[in-house]
């Protein structure tokens, strides 16, 4: 038997030139489009790959640190990283549940993640070496993560906004979190600060690789700055999180691996040297130090945790019955 063609993908229908000019007009005025709003599809799919490539990031980045809570020093620091952890789960559902009225069901976003079809921040493909990596991703990735976020708390999709704004504020607990662990270790014996020193030499341009790349060299960007969905471009992003974080790594006795780092005192920005984006896509691609375990780990947790969601169904079902014959 001769194998059956595949049939030619259908192309995209035109949109309506009135309510397409009605929605950019509406963005114009800055105001927020909300889920039943008309939208053209290429803004849902572009809000929809978004989206729920930031709730992946969110779910998988509970993994470097989740490993190190029962390693922490003391009380303290293991409350304050497993309350930490909890955010992010938090973050993710915020962001699925947003996803969810663009008309995806989660169940589908989850299994695209589990399948290795759905990207996620290439950061969380790293290892977590030491105890002073836990200070490095919380002031130097989740600092990056909110000059990024804190633009989105202004999109003008009104579901995503809405979420950046209480993840914004979690996240600034996160870093405090992260810089205070540092800034300890610095002030510490010689092999602490070393410590210090080694993760954010590890960690200081995966985190800059989080804003993605140039904006000339990215696929999306203008689009969504178009559409109002991103506020600034990737380069501007990057910069100001560079000018912000130069002056605090000098306040705790750290610096950034990074030579060609220099002052321009006319622009008033820290200017950095070339950014090494075959490593980046070498790891979105599937080829990072981590990626194969942080996907094993979330198969297995998905498995392991079948269990509770028949529990939950079988509840929601139970309470349905009930209502229908208390009707």
């Amino acid at each position: 038997m001769e194998p059956t063609a595949k049939p030619a993908p259908v192309p995209p229908r035109p949109e309506d030139p009135v309510r397409l000019a009605a929605f950019e007009a509406r963005l114009a005025r800055g105001e927020t489009i909300e889920p039943k709003d008309w939208m053209p599809e290429r803004y849902r799919k572009q809000l929809i790959r978004m989206m729920s490539q930031h709730a992946h990031s969110e779910v998988v980045g509970m993994l470097p640190e989740g490993n190190w809570i029962t390693r922490a020093p003391c009380l303290r620091r293991k409350i304050a990283l497993l309350a930490k952890v909890q955010d992010e789960a938090g973050h993710g559902l915020y962001i699925y549940c947003g996803t969810e009225t663009l008309g995806v069901d989660r169940a589908d976003l989850v299994d695209q993640l589990l399948a290795g079809t759905a990207k996620y921040s290439s950061i969380f493909n790293y290892p977590t070496l030491t105890w002073a990596d836990m200070g490095a991703i919380g002031w130097l990735v989740d600092g990056a993560a909110i000059v990024n976020q804190t633009m989105l708390a202004r999109a003008s999709f009104g579901p995503y906004a809405r979420a950046m704004i209480r993840i914004c504020k979690e996240e600034n607990f996160h870093k405090r979190q992260g810089y205070e662990i540092l800034a300890t270790l610095s002030a510490g014996t010689p092999a602490q600060k070393a410590m210090a020193q080694d993760a954010v030499n590890r960690w200081w341009w995966p985190s800059l690789m989080m804003f993605g790349p140039s904006d000339k060299d990215s696929p999306n960007s203008a689009e969504l700055l178009r559409w109002r969905v991103k506020q600034k471009g990737n380069d501007e992003l990057r910069q100001r999180f560079v000018d912000l974080t130069i002056p605090q790594a000098e306040a705790i006795g750290l610096t950034v691996p990074d030579p060609n780092l220099r002052y321009d005192a006319e622009k008033k920005h820290w200017l950095i040297g070339p950014i090494d984006w075959d490593e980046c896509f070498r790891v979105i691609g599937g080829n990072g130090p981590c990626n194969r375990e942080r996907l094993a780990a979330r198969r297995k947790a998905h498995d392991e945790g079948a269990w509770v969601r028949e529990a939950a169904e079988a509840y929601a079902r139970k309470h349905t019955v009930r209502g229908q014959v208390a009707a």
